[in-house]
């Protein structure tokens, strides 16, 4: 499974949208330079308050294009690094991957899929209705999340948009992503 970096977003403040720039040098185990969420600990404003030591597992947040084309039918216009993340992504199903899961990104950088992002009540701010169109109930009664996934950066490099995705499979049983 191969896929395309489509943008790339960082911003230092904790906003809910971050602006596009031309590429985003990865730390290996910190995260993405310059990025309010770079660290070893939790970054998360809503997390911090719970348990500010908890390791962070969310250095990098993805989200692929095809999102975007869904809500839009939906009467939703988004475009990259509108909802947070800091890469967007195009031709990998990003939802469908496991814990642990590997994407190599461009020449060098490499994140680790740790899990979901919830979508929460900041997206309705920045859209009404549109949280809403990032959950949906799958065929089990589960309830699916929409709005990415988060990693951490496992090797470092510079990523840019046009850059290759190589998806590496984790080694044993699969485990399906959760909530991080």
């Amino acid at each position: 499974m191969n896929g395309t970096v489509i943008a790339v977003s960082i911003s230092a403040q904790h906003n809910f949208s971050k602006p596009n720039v031309l590429s985003v040098r990865l730390v290996e185990g910190l995260g993405i330079e310059g990025d309010a969420h770079m660290g070893t600990t939790v970054k998360h404003r809503h997390l911090v308050a719970k348990n500010p030591a908890a390791p962070n597992l969310r250095q990098v947040h993805l989200i692929h294009e095809e999102l975007f084309k869904e809500v839009d039918a939906q009467g939703f216009k988004l475009a990259p690094g509108e909802m947070g993340e800091n890469i967007t992504t195009r031709g990998i199903d990003l939802l469908s991957l496991p814990e642990g899961a590997r994407l190599h990104l461009g020449d060098s950088a490499v994140v680790e899929i740790t899990g979901l992002r919830n979508p929460c009540v900041h997206i309705d701010r920045f859209q009404q209705g549109l949280k809403a169109a990032m959950l949906a109930t799958g065929e089990n009664g589960e309830i699916i999340r929409k709005s990415g996934v988060m990693s951490i950066v496992i090797a470092g490099g510079d990523v840019g948009p046009g850059d290759t995705i190589r998806v590496e499979m984790p080694a044993g049983e699969l485990k399906k992503l959760e909530v991080v």
